[in-house]
């Protein structure tokens, strides 16, 4: 399996205004790997996460030193330079949030939607997109006969399996999941579990958890964000 780097990382800061909420961040993370980064509360986990997708490219009185390259379709590119326009970036760079947030309308069209906005109208390859996305998401077997029911009636482990296999529709190479798993119970946080780490052989993940044993069952590497920077425990 192919182990090259896909994200370097650095002497990376980050300041709101005159507060730095990163200080001097240096990291390799390797392609097909999972990668769990963990640390006190506060201490800019998920902002470091949004670097690597330009979340916080236009937040007012927001701003970065340092470098990260990302390895996207065999280039190197800097999403702090603003090298790849930002719909691709977050096509090529996906990410899942703590509270799932399905759209408002029903299982096939929250799965269709970001094919819709990647320009794909064509009914058979959306179907076979959004198929393959649900089943890598261990989903499909729940939904497959409940395509056209309201998204919002799913359970909370499910609408966080949705949103994942929402973001695996357009084939991302990294998935950056921001606490997948605080707003589930035990059984919910076991199934996401296993999920994250079949996705390897699909895209490179980095996962951010404040369980300690939950980044030890996972995570190929585990890494905390402290005062002095990110560092391998």
């Amino acid at each position: 399996m192919e182990t090259k780097d896909k994200i370097i990382v650095d002497g990376v800061s980050f300041f709101y205004s005159s507060n730095r909420v990163i200080d001097n961040v240096n990291a390799k993370f390797k392609t097909h790997t999972l990668t769990a980064i963990t640390g006190p509360s506060g201490q800019g986990k998920s902002t470091l996460l949004g670097m690597f997708n330009g979340m916080w490219n236009d937040t007012p009185g927001a701003r970065c030193t340092g470098e990260i390259q990302i390895r996207l379709g065999g280039r190197w590119v800097s999403p702090l330079k603003k090298e790849i326009p930002m719909p691709l970036l977050r096509r090529k760079v996906a990410m899942i949030f703590q509270e799932p947030n399905p759209l408002p309308m029903s299982i096939a069209k929250n799965m269709a939607f970001p094919l819709k906005l990647a320009g794909i109208r064509d009914k058979n390859i959306v179907q076979e997109k959004v198929q393959r996305a649900l089943e890598q998401s261990f989903l499909w077997k729940e939904v497959k006969g409940r395509l056209e029911e309201s998204a919002l009636n799913l359970s909370g482990g499910q609408k966080q399996r949705l949103c994942i296999a929402r973001a695996l529709v357009l084939e991302p190479e990294i998935l950056l999941c921001d606490e997948p798993t605080s707003s589930l119970d035990a059984k919910a946080a076991g199934v996401i579990e296993e999920l994250l780490v079949s996705l390897k052989s699909n895209c490179t993940l980095l996962v951010v958890s404040h369980y300690m044993d939950q980044v030890r069952r996972i995570g190929d590497q585990v890494m905390a964000l402290e005062d002095q920077g990110l560092k391998r425990i």
